[in-house]
């Protein structure tokens, strides 16, 4: 039953509904249906105040009273049970609000304006480290991030949820890295442990891309020829390595201080 926003009495969630939400925790059902999860309040109300299709709303009667005006233009908004909403989302500290919303159509990432620098990510796997990614760079300012096509999946719920809302600002594109950077004309700097040390050296004030790779492998081997400088974070301690988003964030802070 379709319920008005205004209103507060609760319906549960149908089988065939909790059906679709439990397969969009999965990215061939994603790709099936063209649609993805957001959850929580922050991020739901942000999705709803951006561009996105949004095509569900599941929310307590709360979320739906505090955010009536929000909710007017979504054809289908459910008030539901906390416990029926805790089901449908990937995570069980939902108690506010789960939103379906249409996957965008991919497109070609735009050439790099003037004194811009965008990220460039081989074969990140962990969802919560590309979420983080996502969210440094909006922190950043950068607008741009490019992903090998066997990046995880933008769209996984874990990505969505690290990410805080930061997708919605920060345009992610899939692509074949080797074949996109055939013949670039705008420099590559790519993040090793042998490079430039980033305390000595600076980004020149011009448009580059920053590639950083794999959580254990690094950037590959295909893409080093491409690369026109490397740098690293000097090391002062034992640990072998930082955490990939930790180390982007690093960078990104040091290409800002660069390019001011």
């Amino acid at each position: 039953m379709f319920l008005n926003p205004y209103e507060v009495e609760e319906a549960n969630i149908s089988k065939r509904q909790l059906k679709l939400l439990n397969a969009l925790q999965l990215k061939k059902f994603r790709k099936q249906h063209q649609s993805f999860i957001v959850e929580g309040e922050k991020s739901v109300v942000e999705t709803l105040k951006s561009t996105y299709q949004i095509q569900e709303v599941f929310c307590t009667p709360y979320f739906a009273d505090k955010y009536a005006s929000l909710l007017t233009k979504i054809p289908d908004t459910w008030i539901v049970p906390e416990n029926d909403l805790k089901k449908a989302s990937y995570f069980q500290t939902n108690n506010s609000s789960l939103a379906v919303v249409t996957l965008p159509s991919q497109t070609a990432p735009p050439t790099l304006k003037t004194n811009e620098y965008a990220l460039v990510l081989d074969g990140i796997q962990d969802p919560g480290n590309l979420g983080t990614i996502i969210r440094i760079a909006d922190w950043y300012s950068i607008e741009q991030i490019l992903c090998s096509t066997d990046t995880v999946d933008l769209y996984n719920p874990k990505v969505i949820a690290a990410c805080m809302g930061s997708f919605l600002r920060v345009n992610t594109y899939y692509l074949d890295l080797n074949t996109h950077f055939t013949d670039s004309q705008v420099p590559l700097y790519g993040a090793f442990l042998d490079g430039h040390n980033l305390h000595e050296w600076s980004f020149p004030k011009r448009s580059g891309y920053i590639v950083l790779g794999n959580e254990s492998k690094g950037i590959r081997e295909g893409l080093h020829s491409i690369i026109a400088e490397k740098i690293t974070i000097p090391r002062f301690g034992q640990a072998e390595s930082l955490n990939v988003a930790m180390a982007t964030a690093v960078i990104c802070d040091h290409v800002k201080r660069s390019i001011s």
